[in-house]
């Protein structure tokens, strides 16, 4: 029987590294849902966390953008919810829209959560059924311009100096077709062909309750919450499942480098940024990718900063890191921005130079400092129920990224697993001009 607190903190064995292990219960709904329940009584709040098995990689072509719409679509109503009441319904009972409610789009799944008052959990799930089981009901032609006017707004708004880096990189290390080539927010122009029935077809395709997890955790008793999802998702029907992605795996090598050059006007010093192809994170050499560009460029202990930012000062700022993502490989990002008078040439060269210099200078002590970041990062995140890294959204991308809810509990060995030769060879064979954006 699940205990009053399903959490355990402690130390590993001759470490002052931080363990912890969250206990979950699975169950399962005769309409394929997943449910995973984690008992924290600790304080009176539970978190409610929907994960959909899509993201921007499951958009067909001249269809990309769709899976970011439908994040916003998803807060414009249902049978029982008029449009805007699921903020306004959750922000009367205490929770904060954006940080307690919201929803996020990544390339590999949608996810949808709330953090209310434990006694209001039945308002949480309800909410969360209404909008899987009756959505459709309420889509109006109406709501669909209004939110892709929104989107399209949101996108040059947030297409800042250097905005457009992204796309071009993901473009050169995913070839044409690939599921990864285009980003999350996909083409204004395929916004502007969305027809209602394109919207339609996508929600029944994959918003279905076989094509997600539902993660109930916190101050819960695991009957009473189990009967309220049976009560509030039993009902919707059970989908045809999505039909699976061809096979994403891609040579490990792009096979050629790859220099572009885009003029930005918003920018007032030139940047640059260096892409090259690793292993996905699914894949066995996924946590060396992440370890490889945290010692590159996370933080100004990381030889990027040390050697562009405080020895020669060719750059105000220097970073590196992985996308994370799941299938078939990923894609990792060393970038500099150029301090005042210092040329796009004069950075490329120096970021070049560091990255190469780099092969020999990679080192335990820096390997140590970004793994205990990501413990920390890692388990500080574990101390919420809901939100951004806490438990329910860690159970969740176990069951939806790693096929084992349990990777929640088995996350960290595979990063302490990681090698200084794991690293080094990682490095000597990725980060190569032929492997370059």
């Amino acid at each position: 029987m699940p205990g009053t607190n399903d959490v355990t903190w402690g130390q590993e064995s001759g470490s002052s590294a931080t363990t912890v292990h969250i206990n979950f219960t699975t169950d399962s709904l005769q309409n394929g849902l997943t449910v995973l329940y984690h008992v924290d009584r600790s304080a009176p709040v539970v978190a409610v966390n929907v994960w959909y098995n899509v993201g921007s990689k499951h958009e067909q072509p001249g269809k990309t953008g769709f899976a970011h719409l439908f994040e916003h679509m998803m807060f414009k109503g249902s049978r029982n919810v008029p449009d805007g009441a699921h903020w306004s319904m959750l922000e009367a009972v205490g929770a904060r829209g954006g940080a307690d409610v919201n929803g996020t789009t990544a390339h590999d799944r949608t996810n949808y959560f709330e953090t209310v008052p434990s006694n209001h959990l039945a308002l949480a799930l309800w909410l969360e059924a209404e909008r899987m089981g009756t959505l459709l009901e309420a889509l109006t032609q109406a709501k669909l311009d209004n939110q892709r006017e929104v989107v399209k707004n949101e996108l040059l708004q947030n297409r800042g100096p250097y905005g457009d880096w992204y796309e071009v990189m993901l473009a050169g290390v995913f070839p044409e077709g690939h599921p990864y080539h285009h980003t999350i927010a996909g083409s204004m122009s395929d916004l502007d062909r969305a027809t209602l029935d394109d919207v339609r077809a996508f929600f029944s395709t994959y918003y279905s309750p076989n094509n997600a997890v539902l993660v109930v955790a916190g101050d819960i008793d695991i009957a009473r919450a189990r009967t309220l999802v049976h009560q509030h998702f039993g009902g919707i029907a059970r989908r045809p499942s999505p039909t699976p992605l061809p096979d994403m795996k891609l040579p490990a090598l792009i096979g050629r480098e790859q220099r572009v050059v885009i003029p930005d006007t918003r920018a007032t010093t030139p940047a640059v940024y260096l892409g090259y192809r690793v292993p996905a994170a699914r894949d066995s050499g996924g946590p060396a990718a992440v370890i490889l560009a945290g010692m590159l460029g996370e933080g100004r202990s990381s030889l990027l900063h040390e050697r562009l930012v405080r020895s020669t000062g060719v750059a105000t700022s220097a970073n590196g890191f992985a996308i994370w993502l799941v299938d078939g490989a990923d894609l990792l990002v060393v970038s500099a921005e150029a301090a005042a008078g210092i040329t796009a040439d004069s950075l490329e060269r120096a970021l070049v130079g560091a990255v190469t210099g780099s092969l020999a200078v990679l080192t335990q002590e820096a390997l140590d400092r970004v793994r205990a970041g990501l413990r920390f990062g890692f388990v500080n995140g574990l101390q919420s129920m809901g939100g951004f890294g806490g438990r329910a959204d860690r159970l969740a991308e176990g069951h939806t990224y790693f096929r084992d809810p349990n990777w929640v509990n088995t996350r960290m060995s595979r990063f302490d697993a990681v090698t200084l030769e794991d690293v080094r060879h990682l490095a000597t064979e990725q980060l190569r001009p032929l492997n370059r954006v």
